[in-house]
């Protein structure tokens, strides 16, 4: 009799840990259906080390200057990178290079926040539930800033599925949705080719029928996007309204960061008793959860990772630089430490590094 596999079990191409480990970067990927922040290090050229970590419903992640933030279902939580810590840790001290520690939590309510991302003006949500950009801070729950000018008010009914937000020099500067849509939950209604992009600062759509597009990104000043019905990564003439198909992959893609030629792109399994995706055209295939590496100037698929256990569908990825294994703490993890551990092991000299953006 077969036994179950264990949680978050993974197989992974050769190539993929020998990228990471060539690299020297660590992803962080959020899988709010199994309530999941997991780091992902190469421990050598040849394997993976995870560690995953409580979080309820994380979705987008923000990973910038030794700091993270993370979007749960009802707070934005702020972790910041201790080097310090990496011999206090209960269980195996000295296996890390580091912590990230809980610094700071917002109650913000359900939001919804797709996407998370740091700007001049401070943390930017894309505020989901409510059809717009929000920005964080510690008044309220959170301060809209902008919103498609096809949604008449703000209303927590989810009127267009607005999820990503790509930015140029700190300001938002592009956002998708599913739907050109008003209603609660309009966008349902043609979500496999209603998806749109918008131009931001002109408050414009710039291209329409896109099949349920999803994190924006520019990369060398190219706009990049998800499209996540039909498996593409897609390149946009954001000049002419049109888009050229990259590469196509084996699942549902959602979530993306760049470190170097390389993208990282997350891929989820369906949820097949979902209306929501048994009709879409990837649903007819078999895809898989997981994470697939690509070689931007080629376009070539060049690594990969693949669940096989627990996890289904992977919401957000990003990629931490210059450190092969951070460790990462939970909320719910910090009484492992007492408070006299936690101040005795990070100096003020190092704390001070980290305010300062000069602390690894």
């Amino acid at each position: 009799m077969n036994q179950p596999l264990p949680p978050f079990t993974c197989v992974h191409s050769a190539e993929f840990s020998e990228l990471l480990w060539t690299l020297q970067c660590t992803l962080v990927i959020s899988i709010y259906q199994a309530n999941k922040i997991i780091y992902i290090s190469a421990g050598s050229s040849e394997s993976l080390v995870q560690l995953p970590q409580d979080f309820e419903a994380p979705m987008g992640l923000a990973a910038e200057d030794n700091r993270l933030a993370v979007a749960t279902k009802d707070e934005v939580i702020m972790l910041s990178y201790v080097r310090a810590l990496a011999s206090s840790y209960p269980r195996r001290s000295n296996t890390s290079d580091g912590q990230y520690v809980p610094q700071a939590a917002y109650y913000c309510g359900e939001l919804k926040a797709h996407d998370l991302v740091w700007g001049r003006a401070g943390l930017w949500q894309v505020n989901t539930l409510f059809s717009c950009l929000s920005l964080k801070d510690d008044r309220d729950s959170f301060n809209p800033k902008w919103r498609p000018r096809f949604i008449s008010e703000l209303a927590p009914e989810d009127r267009c599925h607005l999820n990503g937000v790509a930015m140029i020099n700190g300001h938002p500067e592009f956002v998708t949705a599913l739907g050109e849509t008003n209603t609660s939950e309009g966008w349902r209604v043609n979500k496999v080719s209603g998806g749109i992009v918008m131009h931001v600062p002109s408050n414009e759509v710039i291209l329409r029928g896109l099949p349920m597009p999803h994190t924006p990104r520019i990369y060398q000043n190219k706009l990049y996007v998800l499209l996540s019905a039909t498996g593409e990564l897609a390149q946009v003439d954001t000049g002419k309204g049109s888009y050229e198909m990259v590469t196509r992959l084996p699942g549902f893609v959602r979530g993306m960061a760049r470190y170097g030629d390389y993208l990282f792109v997350g891929l989820s399994q369906l949820r097949r008793k979902s209306p929501t995706f048994s009709d879409i055209p990837i649903a007819r295939e078999s895809p898989f959860c997981g994470i697939v590496a690509i070689h931007l100037p080629s376009g070539t698929t060049v690594g990969h990772l693949r669940y096989e256990s627990v996890c289904q569908e992977i919401y957000d990825v990003q990629a931490v630089s210059g450190l092969r294994r951070p460790g990462l703490v939970s909320p719910s993890a910090l009484g492992e430490w007492n408070s006299s551990q936690l101040n005795q092991r990070a100096s003020h000299s190092e704390l001070s590094s980290i305010v300062d953006g000069t602390g690894k």
